[in-house]
């Protein structure tokens, strides 16, 4: 189940750049986790790069500032990449009449692509970035939605891969379960984020722009959430730090500690095999 350290500073000489999950590593949706901000600051004085690698469906500048509001001070990373910056590609080669299934303040996402938002009854496309609602609703609530979208054959792109994330001490559904949903009743959904390929073929293109040329093996990768952070970063064949206060510690937790022994029982479940595990990112 890998090694258990105790701060990211016994391990970081192994490594050039580092890809840090954002939700659940960094903060958990209402406020920063400011040791963690402080584990990244120190990596980049002794000379890593550092990107935030996120499924959030918004583009880079509006998760820069939902970071500041949130107290992750920009000295923490170099670059960030989110899922909604690499579905823009998937939308833009997609149909042009465009249903938004989540909240208005995702709407930048279709900006600059040269499509039209449009009624439900009338897409080609639908640019699912979450829910109307994520405090009160599910995916249950729209599964008359989703069955007359798959009635016309209306394929759903995913913007944020995620089937749930922390908010406080709460988990919110993401889109993540929407197109789930989606999938089981036959409907076609596509996919940037992680566990997939072209998050991270963009993210280690962020990690060169900032400091050139790396082999893979001085990567490593942050994460807490294992069908996303997880099961991404060891199909691309990177070194792994598992988180293991994140979305799965009900697992594993006992009395708000970490059971070894339900922990690797919990991996091996998962077939997952990080490198290294601690249970938040000081």
């Amino acid at each position: 189940m890998g090694k258990r350290i105790e701060s990211f500073s016994e391990i970081s000489n192994h490594y050039d750049v580092v890809l840090s999950d954002v939700w659940g590593v960094v903060h958990n949706g209402v406020s920063a986790y400011k040791e963690a901000s402080v584990a990244l600051e120190a990596a980049r004085d002794r000379g890593l790069t550092v990107v935030l690698i996120t499924n959030s469906p918004r583009i880079g500048w509006q998760v820069v500032e939902q970071l500041r509001h949130l107290g992750v001070p920009d000295s923490a990373y170099d670059r960030i990449v989110t899922s909604g910056d690499v579905t823009r590609a998937l939308i833009a080669k997609g149909p042009k009449k465009v249903f938004l299934l989540g909240p208005n303040r995702d709407t930048p996402l279709l900006d600059g692509l040269g499509v039209e938002r449009v009624g439900a009854d009338e897409a080609e496309s639908i640019v699912c970035t979450g829910f109307f609602d994520d405090e009160t609703e599910t995916p249950d609530d729209y599964s008359d939605m989703l069955a007359a979208f798959r009635a016309r054959n209306v394929p759903l792109i995913c913007a944020n891969p995620d089937l749930v994330v922390e908010r406080g001490h709460r988990m919110i559904p993401c889109a993540g379960a929407m197109a789930a949903a989606y999938a089981r009743i036959g409907g076609e959904t596509l996919v940037a984020g992680k566990p997939h390929e072209p998050i991270y073929e963009a993210t280690i293109a962020a990690a060169r722009d900032a400091r050139g040329e790396f082999p893979l093996e001085r990567v490593l990768a942050i994460g807490d959430g294992m069908p996303t952070d997880v099961r991404g970063a060891l199909d691309y064949g990177l070194d792994l730090l598992y988180i293991s206060h994140g979305i799965h510690a009900r697992e594993y937790m006992v009395e708000g500690k970490t059971d070894e022994a339900a922990l690797g029982a919990f991996l091996a479940r998962e077939q997952a095999s990080p490198k290294y595990w601690m249970p938040r990112l000081v």
